[in-house]
């Protein structure tokens, strides 16, 4: 007797029958491409309900028919071409040869004799046994004419199935899996943080390499973003890297040149290098973007007092309030600038 599976199997393998007889070189090659994709459909068909599958195909389906031995070796190799073949013949200016179609015909052959063969006569692996009978292509095979009921009724043997893994053990490594996953996701976000915010927090604690490779990925994740241009500036600035500094301010001003962060690190950045009147300048352009910026007003002060006007400097400075630009009011206007030579450090 044969099982449910292998009768389905049948089943979907012979609706291809009519487009196996008719492959013949002396018709189209549009027609023969057809013919061969749809036989192939059918193989594939029949191998998915011997594997009780519905998603595998290709070569996954032949390796799984291959490993639970319901085909052979022989088998899986004629099927492996027989799909090679109609791999081919999906390009369209493909023109299908005599080997394409043998290769069409043999694996169907073979899939078919497997399907029909007698297990105890060491044909159809991984099956139970059944009548002997002869291929067809032009329709449904018939028992042999001398065969009795002795021979039909023959003795049923059952093949374990290839050892499997118990489901518990599935559900847990797949458990083991997904926390993996969850666990990196959540390290790599940052518990939600965005790269900028990461950076900041970084940058914070003093934590220079991480601050950098956070800065430069939010820059990948935002091309418009302008403060991680700006905080990469100013770590460039506080190592006394100018001409990187100057190069991230300049990117970020092309982006936005109202932006009262990048306006007031530029000042910073010439700040530090003394270039006094020009860092007066985007402080200025930093305190009519934003006029509540504090930290602008306090560090005009500074380098109007290292300009010599003292008084409209020490007024900008009363005017920001107590910060680290304070002791420039006290400081005589020659004097080294009082918040270090790495220049101003306010975090906007």
């Amino acid at each position: 007797m044969t099982t449910p599976a292998q009768r389905s199997a049948r089943l979907e393998l012979d609706t291809a029958r009519p487009a196996v007889a008719r492959l013949d070189m002396s018709r189209g090659a549009e027609d023969l491409a057809a013919d061969i994709i749809e036989t192939w459909g059918a193989v594939e068909a029949a191998l998915r309900m011997l594997v009780g599958t519905t998603v595998l195909s290709g070569q996954p389906l032949l390796r799984e028919a291959r490993q639970r031995q319901l085909i052979n070796f022989d088998q899986a190799n004629a099927l492996a071409e027989f799909q090679a073949a109609r791999d081919r013949v999906h390009d369209t200016g493909y023109h299908p040869t005599e080997a394409d179609l043998a290769a069409a015909r043999g694996a169907f052959l073979k899939l078919d004799s497997a399907l029909m063969a007698d297990l105890s006569g060491g044909g159809f692996p991984g099956s139970v046994s059944g009548p002997i009978s002869q291929p067809m292509l032009g329709g449904p095979s018939s028992p042999p004419p001398n065969a009795g009921p002795a021979a039909a009724a023959g003795p049923v043997k059952v093949v374990a199935p290839p050892p499997r893994f118990p489901i518990w053990a599935l559900i847990s490594a797949g458990a083991v899996v997904l926390a993996v996953i969850v666990f990196i996701v959540v390290r790599l976000v940052g518990h939600g943080q965005s790269a900028l915010e990461q950076g900041i927090e970084a940058y914070r604690k003093g934590q220079r390499e991480a601050a950098v490779s956070a800065f430069n990925r939010a820059v990948r994740e935002d091309k418009n973003a302008v403060l991680p241009h700006v905080y990469l500036a100013r770590m460039a600035r506080e190592v006394g890297n100018f001409t990187l500094a100057n190069q991230e301010l300049q990117t970020a001003l092309e982006l936005d040149p109202t932006d009262p962060t990048a306006l007031r690190e530029m000042g910073n950045n010439l700040f530090a290098q003394n270039n006094y009147e020009l860092a007066r300048r985007f402080y200025v352009r930093a305190i009519q973007a934003d006029p509540t910026d504090k930290a602008s007003q306090g560090y005009l002060g500074c380098v109007l007092i290292r300009l010599n006007r003292v008084q409209e400097g020490t007024n900008f400075i009363n005017r920001a309030g107590p910060g680290v630009w304070s002791n420039c009011a006290t400081a005589s206007p020659n004097a080294q600038t009082p918040i270090g030579t790495s220049g101003p450090k306010a975090v906007p």
